[in-house]
């Protein structure tokens, strides 16, 4: 895998691990926004390693889900669920008054188990696509 796929893929690996404790921890914004991270970094790692480009410079997954070029079934549903916490989990009143209060430990984990499938997939492509180990 290219470095730069790898590096992109480990962070989220770690954002992974980030938003699991910050469940945990009873921070479900915090969860979430960790989550929206691990997904932004995986699927730059996809264009990255699969379509051996740039990835664009945006936070919307969506967007960055079309560039990758990735199937995700199903799970293709959560990046448009959780984009909006990359703003939203942080900020006051950027859509909840407090997010640490207003977002539900249902909602941070059923997305952050989205999240990891989606990380998942990401690193089983890659994995893939890298037979000829560059």
């Amino acid at each position: 895998m290219r470095r730069e796929a790898r590096n992109w893929y480990d962070g989220a690996l770690i954002d992974l691990e980030e938003a699991r404790s910050a469940l945990e921890g009873g921070r479900p914004n915090w969860a979430l926004f960790a989550a929206h991270q691990a997904v932004e970094k995986a699927l730059k790692a996809a264009i990255v390693a699969l379509r051996r480009e740039r990835p664009p410079r945006t936070h919307d997954l969506t967007e960055l889900y079309r560039a990758s070029g990735l199937e995700l079934g199903e799970d293709s549903i959560a990046l448009s669920e959780l984009t909006p916490y990359y703003t939203v989990a942080r900020y006051p009143n950027a859509g909840l008054e407090r997010p640490w209060e207003g977002i539900s430990r249902e909602l941070a984990s059923r997305l952050l188990e989205a999240a990891k499938r989606i990380v998942e997939v990401v690193g089983e492509e890659i994995d893939r696509g890298n037979t000829e180990g560059d």
